[in-house]
């Protein structure tokens, strides 16, 4: 009998930029262009680990989350 081996599946969290960078802080910018954005109203999907939700904690002003799995 084989074993029936389920894959945990990682989860992710889909974040949309909804703020402009201009005029903000250097390390607000560098933040944005780390999760994967760097233009208005696009969407990326992440894996959801703490160093992540600590990038969206850091630039919560300019991001939305979308979408939580």
């Amino acid at each position: 009998m084989a074993k029936a081996t389920k894959k945990a599946e990682a989860k992710t969290v889909t974040i949309e930029q909804i703020g402009s960078p201009i005029r903000r802080p250097d390390v607000q910018q560098r933040t944005l262009i780390g999760l994967g954005l760097n233009k208005m109203h696009r969407r990326r999907t992440l894996e959801d680990t703490p160093s992540v939700r600590g990038m969206i904690r850091a630039v919560q002003h300019l991001v939305r989350v979308v979408d939580e799995k």
